[in-house]
């Protein structure tokens, strides 16, 4: 992929064969703009490649479909994992401004989110590699809440427009790690992660529903981020009932008030509808797929079909919105419109 050069001015002059092709530049040098939002595609292909998974085991609809769901979503991650460490090699500069980014800083947690989803999907049929990859993504994960969370107490740049539902990633992303870990390690490390995504899960949605009520709005790049509101209830609702092995009062609070959010932001869905795509994009995915797993696991305990048939129905919409947004970003990535400044 090659960065469009620009027109030249009517009345510039004409350009040597020497300058014709200048070295890349920051501003032109496309691994510097890799971004690492980019392992967002991860966690949407990941979560999609889970529900599908899920389907089979309680409906049994063909593996294959989530099998091979599993190895794309493996695929990419390498891929993209590849692509990021080289521009760690490379381009270090470029890594250190990601990272104290105010908005870009909190979606490096993404690699490891990504990990304990790997984990999760292959948990069935390689439990001695997940159980690897599972602590792998879990130390990382921890790693990456004490850097950002230090960042947020400790800084001299961040103020309150710049809070948006990404901020949840970095923490919240902890309530993940017990939907396998309750299997992998003893109970009490999935409590200690569990707890740390519900506390500051609260901590976090006052202060973000304080600068969407009473602020600007989020800039258009960002609104997909809103998505993300639905993912820290859904995926606690799944690790909350595997680590009780059941369902309570508790675990339906979760599960409603995903359902409710769901449903607040479909209400809104011609608004996003109208939106360009960007990479951002990628934040509707996880939070549907995360919601569409919290459904067939709560029609799987209830015993009710009303939840089983709305997890058919969002796995129809997570499959529809994951395609779009694959379409999408080959077409882009094809146009050269990735890996460029912001």
């Amino acid at each position: 992929m090659s960065t469009p050069v620009p027109h030249a001015s009517p009345v510039a002059p004409a350009a040597s064969p020497a300058s014709a092709a200048p070295a890349p530049t920051a501003a032109h040098d496309r691994l510097s703009h890799f971004p690492v939002a980019l392992f967002s595609i991860v966690m949407g292909m990941a979560g999609l490649a889970l529900a599908w998974l899920k389907a089979h085991h309680l409906s049994g609809v063909p593996e294959v479909i989530g099998s091979m769901l599993r190895l794309l979503a493996s695929g990419i991650f390498l891929f993209l994992l590849a692509m990021y460490l080289s521009k760690l090699l490379r381009r270090p500069q470029a890594v250190k401004a990601d990272w104290t980014h105010p908005v870009r800083l909190n979606f490096f947690p993404a690699i490891s989110i990504g990990l304990i989803l790997l984990a999760v999907a292959w948990a069935r049929d390689l439990p001695g590699a997940a159980a690897w990859i599972w602590g792998l993504g879990a130390a990382l994960h921890l790693a990456f809440t004490l850097a950002a969370m230090s960042s947020w107490i400790h800084h001299p740049r961040y103020k309150l427009e710049h809070a948006n539902p990404a901020w949840f990633i970095p923490v919240v992303g902890n309530i993940l790690v017990p939907i396998a870990g309750v299997g992998f390690a003893p109970q009490d490390v999935s409590w200690f992660f569990f707890s740390i995504g519900v506390v500051f899960w609260l901590v976090l949605m006052t202060i973000i529903l304080h600068r969407l009520f009473f602020n600007e709005p989020l800039p258009a790049r960002l609104a997909p981020t809103l998505f993300i509101l639905i993912a820290p209830p859904a995926a606690g609702f799944l690790a909350y009932v595997a680590l009780i092995d059941g369902l309570d009062a508790f675990a339906r609070v979760l599960y409603f008030t995903a359902l409710f959010l769901t449903l607040l932001l479909a209400s809104n869905a011609l608004r996003f509808f109208r939106l360009p795509f960007a990479i951002s994009g990628w934040a509707y995915s996880f939070p549907l797929a995360a919601m569409t797993l919290a459904s067939f696991e709560m029609g799987a305990r209830s015993g009710l079909g009303f939840y089983t048939s709305l997890a058919w129905l969002l796995l129809a919409v997570l499959t529809a919105v994951v395609t779009l947004l694959s379409v999408k970003t080959l077409i882009a990535a094809s146009k050269g419109r990735i890996c460029v400044p912001e």
